[in-house]
């Protein structure tokens, strides 16, 4: 039998499930960490314990204190006290045992219980959180599915038997960039370290970029050089201009103009990693007679990007090091060329914007993308991806491209990637399933070898709670009706998708409907609510024709006579959960002052 409660906390969760453990403890184990909600155990830190390394020990008392009741003391020394001992972090558990791995990487971990002490730390600067974060999750039984919502077990008896667990990520880099990941304890919690879905100095930092993408304008700013140099600029049907357009990539003179222009940014930013060099987010790319041999030469335009990226990197690299040049492989730039190869310090990120996100990217549809990614996988020493998971052009609208997700992760592992950028609807709350994506991506980064159905399985009862089997049926719904409908599901979708008929979308509704009145707790309501948005959008947004359809066909229209109840309904919804904009380019309150229309 279980029992939950909805909890709040200030300054912690806003909300979190408890439930009692489904699996009784053998009452043999070494460690005893706490007994009838008394804390029998202590955490221990080194005197000299980086930031990083206490808060992972606050982290540890904190949610063994919600599990068991007890409360648990932080001290750098024994004092002579009876009882296990957690040792967390490098310097303390290397003093409790010599024989404790040394030779952990930047983000590797390793979990011991050794006779009556547990022993948690891993390499700098986030390794040791992650080792205790992940002996919550996966011993203890802790999940923190959102920013406000997580489970955390009832056990206020927690003995533990001998054990012993080692993990690393399978990428360095791991971004599901979404703004529902954007809270840096979430992300740590959950092992995200990318520049948004990361941390700060306390949860071991991010990654840090000098620029993130789209920089030649940046760099060479036009309003600032093109009246005296519009050679530096791109060269189209004979005209130097700025319009639409990139830099002279053969240019000598604005390289060095760009290298300095780099070099002081990078001296502001100590704390930069990676500095991007990259394409402007359109076409235009220079057609100078120079720049077409250096192209015909190479095979395509990626020829003069990357000799232009690897001359800057070489220049840069005696005062930084320790700092990678970032570019792109994005639309006509994404084939790879023929001779030049990215220099060590070099990070190449492969753009997948014009794929079918209904099938994985190594399905025949996506050919032209899964060549490209295994041409630069043989010739790339850092390759990370750039991949999509939203609709830009409707943020709220069914996008079921739940399927792809994990096998997408895997063939990026399979082919050497380093680092993947998984963009989301990045700009508000309240986007279509934002917070089953958030999750499931982050775990997928860490280990894209955990099985996709269990995970959804397992957030979806996390968060849903009894309304979870109605919320799956609506997930399988669209998913089924997407792979029969053919459509390619790309990151601009229409609300006139194939797959979103008629009778999906009443399907869809009354799935949804029945889940709303299983979940007993207004919370999981909310939640349900909120699940609901995607398909009243799609009403709403083709009334009229859906309308006309139902008419014709005599199926049953669920919606009302009147469209602005519906409209009505959706804003009050979608303002409780903090919608803030509709698409990439469209904000919420613009659209609802239209009517729920498009600009």
């Amino acid at each position: 039998m279980s029992a939950s409660r909805i909890t709040k906390s200030p300054g912690f969760l806003t909300s979190f499930v408890l439930t009692a453990a489904a699996v009784a403890v053998p009452l043999h184990a070494d460690v005893a960490i706490a007994r009838g909600g008394r804390a029998e155990a202590r955490i221990l830190v080194a005197a000299d314990a980086s930031e990083t390394e206490r808060f992972a020990a606050s982290e540890l008392a904190l949610f063994l204190h919600l599990v068991t009741g007890g409360d648990f003391a932080v001290a750098t020394e024994a004092g002579g006290l009876a009882g296990s001992r957690l040792f967390v972090g490098a310097g303390a558990v290397r003093a409790a045992d010599p024989s404790f791995p040394t030779d952990l990487a930047a983000e590797e971990f390793a979990v011991t219980a050794k006779g009556s002490d547990l022993l948690l730390a891993g390499g700098s600067p986030r390794g040791t959180l992650y080792a205790v974060y992940s002996f919550l999750e996966d011993v203890v039984g802790c999940r923190w599915w959102t920013r406000t919502a997580s489970t955390i077990p009832s056990k206020p008896n927690l003995r533990l038997a001998g054990f012993s667990f080692r993990s690393k990520p399978a990428f360095e880099y791991r971004e599901p960039f979404w703004y529902e990941a954007f809270d840096p304890v979430w992300a740590a919690r959950n092992k995200a370290n990318g520049i948004q879905a990361g941390g700060g100095d306390r949860e071991g930092g991010r990654q840090v970029y000098e620029g993130f993408v789209h920089t030649f304008y940046v760099l060479i700013p036009p309003e600032k050089y093109f009246a005296q140099h519009p050679e530096w600029f791109s060269e189209i049907k004979g005209q130097r201009t700025t319009e639409h357009a990139q830099l002279c990539l053969t240019n000598e003179e604005m390289r060095r103009e760009l290298t300095e222009n780099l070099r002081r940014l990078l001296r502001k930013n100590p704390k930069a990693t990676i500095a991007s060099v990259s394409q402007n987010d359109c076409q235009g790319f220079c057609t100078c007679p120079a720049c077409r041999a250096v192209d015909a030469e190479e095979g395509g335009p990626a020829g003069s990007l990357l000799r232009f990226v690897n001359t800057v990197a070489a220049d840069l690299e005696a005062e930084f090091p320790n700092v990678a040049i970032d570019t792109l492989a994005y639309q006509y730039s994404r084939k790879p060329p023929r001779l030049v190869r990215p220099r060590p310090n070099v990070i190449v990120r492969l753009c997948s914007i014009e794929c079918s996100f209904a099938r994985p990217l190594d399905d025949p549809h996506n050919k032209a993308f899964f060549d490209d990614l295994r041409g630069w996988a043989a010739i790339a020493g850092r390759l990370y991806i750039w991949d999509y998971t939203t609709n830009f052009s409707h943020y709220v609208q069914p996008h079921p491209n739940y399927p792809v997700l994990a096998p997408n992760l895997r063939l990026f592992a399979a082919n050497s990637v380093r680092g993947v950028f998984e963009q989301g609807a990045y700009q508000s709350w309240g986007s279509e399933m934002a917070e089953l994506r958030s999750w499931t991506l982050a775990k997928l980064l860490w280990n894209p070898g955990l099985d996709p159905a269990r995970l959804r399985r397992e957030f979806l009862e996390g968060y849903y709670g009894r309304a979870a089997g109605n919320v799956e049926d609506y997930l399988s719904l669209m998913e089924k009706a997407v792979a029969h409908a053919g459509d390619a599901l790309g990151c601009y979708s229409p609300t006139e998708a194939k797959f979103l008929s008629l009778d999906v979308l009443r399907r869809g509704w009354d799935i949804l409907e029945a889940a709303e009145h299983k979940a007993r707790l207004d919370e999981y309501r909310r939640r349900v609510r909120i699940a609901r948005l995607p398909v009243a959008y799609v009403i709403l947004s083709r009334w009229d024709d859906l309308r006309k359809q139902a008419g014709s066909s005599e199926a049953a229209w669920l919606w009302g006579s009147d469209r602005a109840a519906l409209l009505t309904w959706f804003l009050e919804s979608a303002r409780k959960e903090g919608l803030t904009k509709i698409s990439e380019w469209q904000d919420f309150e613009d659209w609802a002052a239209k009517g729920g229309k498009r600009k």
